[in-house]
């Protein structure tokens, strides 16, 4: 066991958690969401997605977003491109307003490419080929998101060679570095530990971060059995934003303000301030009107009240 002195997350809330939300949210509001993550001490925040606003209707201010937000040296800044389109949206602007990274998307299940995407797994990475191609060539980082790692709503657990492959099919197309998401949140630690060995057949520690929802309460479990592995790179989503949606009424991402509680409480360093991050959490959960999905969040906020 080899538990890492520094942990680097990615706050996904303005886009993994936003996205699904039934109320459209102001740029404006992402905007300051953004900000204020930024200024809690994030260092990698996933702003926004260029996606078809026919599919995605929240995502279609991408463009706006990424044109209103202030930057800070030292962030970066995401998004996700599944395609040449959404790409070529992504740097359609001055060059200034481009983001660091872009992120492809791809399935350890056959079933979920197929209904998430309509094509197979090797289809969806060969889509991928020319956005990959392209964003190396205009100096943009690229990572891939390996989804269903440990568990599918439609083919049930997930073997870790399905997760080998997939990552390799990753590495092949020159995707730098990749996210173990159990995107249904299902996994617990043994089979997350499976996983990400797998993964790191074709990655190395520096270039694998854990992504895990909490359907189940498992994700600060796994997240812990991932840490114990050298794991440092992770992904969360302030106040929980995000649900799941082939589990009704579950949650979904973990709280960014649940691993920063964990980690501080580890010793583990973030340069995160907690109290600025619940402040961010709850912030965009009085704009849509409901709680933060944070435990410690919940906990933090009542004893300020008290």
């Amino acid at each position: 066991m080899s538990l890492p002195l520094r942990v680097k997350l990615v706050d996904v809330g303005p886009r993994d958690g936003l996205q699904n939300e039934k109320q459209m949210v102001p740029a404006a509001v992402k905007i300051e969401l953004v900000q204020r993550l930024q200024n809690a001490g994030l260092k990698e925040i996933e702003v926004t997605s260029f996606v078809s606003p026919k599919w995605v209707p929240q995502m279609a201010d991408a463009s706006e977003v990424m044109r209103g937000i202030r930057r800070q040296s030292g962030v970066r800044y995401s998004v996700l491109t599944p395609n040449m389109k959404g790409f070529e949206a992504a740097i359609a602007a001055p060059r200034a307003e481009w983001p660091d990274e872009i992120v492809v998307f791809g399935a350890a299940s056959e079933a979920f490419s197929q209904r998430n995407i309509n094509c197979s797994i090797a289809e969806s990475i060969e889509r991928f080929r020319p956005v990959v191609e392209a964003a190396r060539a205009h100096g943009i980082d690229v990572r891939g998101a390996m989804s269903c790692t440990v568990g599918c709503p439609y083919e049930g657990e997930i073997a870790p060679e399905r997760v080998g492959m997939l990552a390799g099919l990753m590495k092949g197309i020159g995707v730098q570095r990749v996210d173990v998401a159990d995107t249904i949140g299902v996994g617990t630690p043994r089979k997350v530990r499976r996983a990400m060995e797998a993964t790191l057949q074709h990655y190395d520690i520096d270039h694998v971060s854990g992504h895990f929802h909490d359907t189940y309460g498992q994700a600060l479990a796994n997240t812990l059995a991932s840490l114990e592995m050298g794991v440092w790179n992770f992904q969360s989503s302030v106040a929980g934003l995000g649900g799941c949606p082939y589990a009704k009424g579950a949650t979904g991402n973990v709280a960014s303000e649940d691993v920063v509680y964990l980690l501080d409480g580890m010793g583990i360093e973030t340069g995160i301030d907690l109290d600025k991050l619940i402040d961010a959490g709850q912030f965009i959960s009085d704009h849509l009107q409901r709680k933060p999905n944070s435990r410690a969040a919940t906990a933090i906020l009542a004893k300020r009240a008290g």
